[in-house]
């Protein structure tokens, strides 16, 4: 492996820093088909679900409460990681100050599902 095929070490803090959208999911990297994003949240996102496939939420900063159809509401902060299982519809809030966050999601999914709103990003910007 030559110095030009070795893999990028990516810095989170300078990545967040580098964007001030918020529900805006950024790419940092793609990897076997899946894409990892970072976004910056605060307030309530829309009720949405992926119907085939799962979606991993993994907070840096601040508390991000997701709300589940027909179940308990999870708190994640720093440090915990979320699973929402394909098919369940979620609602991701921040109602206790921003929340910076990586998403893993497959490559091609929209953060809103099949709902299409105001804050549906169609195409990721690439940081």
């Amino acid at each position: 492996m030559n110095e030009h095929d070795a893999p990028e070490v990516l810095d989170l803090d300078d990545k967040l820093a580098s964007f001030d959208a918020l529900w805006t999911p950024h790419r940092i990297a793609r990897f076997d088909g899946h894409q990892l994003l970072l976004a910056k949240v605060e307030g309530e996102f829309v009720w949405h679900d992926h119907a085939d496939h799962d979606e991993v939420f993994i907070p840096l900063t601040g508390v991000l409460t997701m709300d589940l159809e027909g179940g308990p509401s999870r708190r994640i902060g720093p440090g915990q990681v979320l699973v929402v299982p394909a098919g369940v519809r979620h609602r991701p809030r921040a109602d206790e100050g921003p929340v910076s966050m990586l998403v893993i999601d497959p490559m091609g999914v929209k953060h809103t599902g099949d709902e299409v709103c105001e804050r549906t990003v169609e195409d990721y910007p690439e940081i």
